[in-house]
């Protein structure tokens, strides 16, 4: 493995995840379209029970695998390797099973107990359930590739998974929706299982044609001695359980927004009807915002995990450091324009996304939070190829418990309201961000290159007056919002990039590492002057 594999794969990752990101906008323009207000509902009634299945069955299976795999490839015991992945692939088969049919027979008694309360999403729920075998499978194959930090398997069976779901869930709610919306509902829910399928397909194409070298590798391996299947299962649950309850935090800290932001919003004087439109600004407009403007971030944790666990089984520090180094100065230069340029644009962002103006001050607020974000993101991931996967977890818990406290007290207060709800939001992120950044100190010694930092703020800065100088100009001549945003940010990113150039923030060496296209990017930079010969 080279040392910048981990960065190939985020970068690969990120484009599937922009992929997947832009077919998942258009379905749900589409299912909102065919279903309605009613379908979209009783579909939503079910999704969640669905995500929760798989966080418990799952969700943090692949992140142990392949920190696992990772080790034992490090080692040269090929062998070992294909016995973690075989043993999870056993174990996930029959979990997946296990609640697929305790979600199939478990939906009635969910609307009899009146967890659900619409009776009509019964069949909403029970068509979910064979997704769940497929999809918790499917994560066994998705951590063993990744262990062996190749990301391409991954990101194709995510598209094409996406993409099938997509397909199936449209053309499914159109042929049920003459029997009843409840019936149409259910067969969108039910595409989710011909999509895992398929990534599944496409999983198993990967490992059959994967299979021979592998085996050639395993032949030629020295003899070495073998974890026991135990041990293996209990390194994977122990890695793996924090890294699930960090994903049902997500829904939790959801809920708790839903319980209090609201509620709040009426303390500080607003109608029912004003607290909810508000709280729709920030959860169903700023934060998927936020989310995708740290598709890369997250990309490069998830590429990250195996690479610092692979440096780590060999109990090489020096790699470990430089991983981490490169990680988070790629962060930086991603989020910190990014939060720049969103604080700047906010409210022409949101009139050119949404059609109204009214999310701009939510998104400006929480644009800082792409920054935080990011920093999170990556710290995550290296604590996590440490083996570290519960101190992410508590760190989350605190951060939330801070958020929670924040959120009741600065949304009750009339001047913020819904301001103090995003603040407090940003507080999560900056806080779970610090507390992994005083642990990545602590075992990596790595902080955060203060010089370097302040060069990237600097062609931020840059970019940023770039920005409200053409947004203005344009405006003032086409007096078109969505072109003028997109012209200006458009120029912003091109004086950024010739900035860091020349402040030596990006050199040559940085760009060169670029998968397939930094050779001939150096050669154009230097033909225009941009880079010395």
């Amino acid at each position: 493995m080279s040392k910048d594999t981990f960065i190939k794969g985020a970068l690969i990752l990120t484009v599937a995840g922009i992929i997947v990101k832009v077919i998942g906008s258009v379905n749900r323009i589409l299912l909102s379209r065919l279903l309605g207000g009613e379908g979209v509902g009783l579909y939503q009634m079910a999704y969640p029970i669905y995500t929760l299945a798989l966080s418990i069955s799952s969700a943090g299976i692949p992140v142990a695998i392949s920190i696992i795999v990772a080790e034992k490839i490090a080692l040269g015991d090929f062998r070992g390797a294909n016995r973690v992945f075989r043993i999870s692939l056993a174990v996930l088969a029959v979990t997946g099973v296990l609640f697929t049919f305790l979600l199939y027979f478990g939906a009635g008694w969910l609307i009899e107990n009146r967890f659900v309360r619409d009776p009509r999403a019964y069949y909403a729920i029970a068509a979910l359930a064979p997704a769940i075998f497929f999809v918790t499978v499917l994560s066994s194959y998705r951590g063993y590739f990744q262990g062996l930090q190749e990301m391409t398997p991954t990101a194709v069976s995510q598209i094409v998974e996406q993409f099938f779901r997509v397909v199936t869930m449209i053309a499914f709610a159109y042929l049920l929706l003459p029997q009843g919306v409840e019936y149409a509902a259910a067969g969108a829910s039910f595409g989710a299982g011909p999509g895992a399928a398929a990534g599944l397909l496409v999983l198993l194409y990967y490992y059959w044609r994967r299979k021979p070298s592998f085996q050639y590798q395993m032949e030629q391996q020295n003899d070495m001695i073998q974890e026991s299947g135990a041990s293996i299962i209990g390194r994977i649950i122990k890695l793996a359980l924090p890294v699930s309850l960090a994903n049902i935090m997500l829904p939790v800290v959801s809920n708790i927004d839903l319980l209090i932001v609201p509620a709040r919003l009426e303390v500080a004087g607003y109608t029912v009807e004003q607290a909810t439109e508000l709280f729709g600004y920030l959860t169903g407009m700023a934060i998927p915002l936020i989310n995708l403007a740290t598709i890369l971030t997250a990309s490069l944790a998830a590429s990250l995990v195996p690479a610092v666990s692979e440096a780590f089984a060999l109990n090489n520090r020096q790699r470990i450091y430089q991983r981490t180094a490169t990680a988070m100065r790629i962060a930086n230069l991603i989020t910190i324009p990014s939060s720049v340029g969103m604080w700047l644009l906010a409210t022409p962002i949101s009139q050119m996304l949404y059609g109204t103006p009214n999310a701009g001050t939510s998104i400006a607020i929480m644009s800082i939070g792409v920054f935080l974000l990011g920093i999170h993101q990556v710290t995550t991931g290296v604590l996590q190829g440490l083996g570290h996967t519960a101190i992410p977890v508590v760190n989350m818990v605190i951060s939330a418990a801070a958020k929670t406290i924040l959120s009741w007290v600065l949304t009750a207060i009339p001047t913020l309201g819904i301001m103090g709800a995003a603040w407090a939001t940003n507080a999560d992120f900056g806080l779970a961000a610090l507390l992994n950044i005083y642990f990545v100190y602590r075992y990596v010694g790595f902080g955060l290159d203060i010089k370097d930092t302040l060069k990237t703020v600097f062609a931020a800065a840059v970019m940023g007056v770039v920005v409200l100088l053409t947004y203005d100009a344009v405006m003032a001549k086409l007096l078109n919002n969505s072109l003028a945003t997109l012209i200006s940010i458009t120029a912003g990113g091109l004086v950024y990039g010739i900035v860091l150039l020349f402040t030596g923030a990006v050199d040559e060496r940085d760009i060169e590492r670029v998968p397939r296209i930094g050779g001939r990017l150096v050669k154009i930079l230097q033909a225009i002057g941009l880079m010395r010969r």
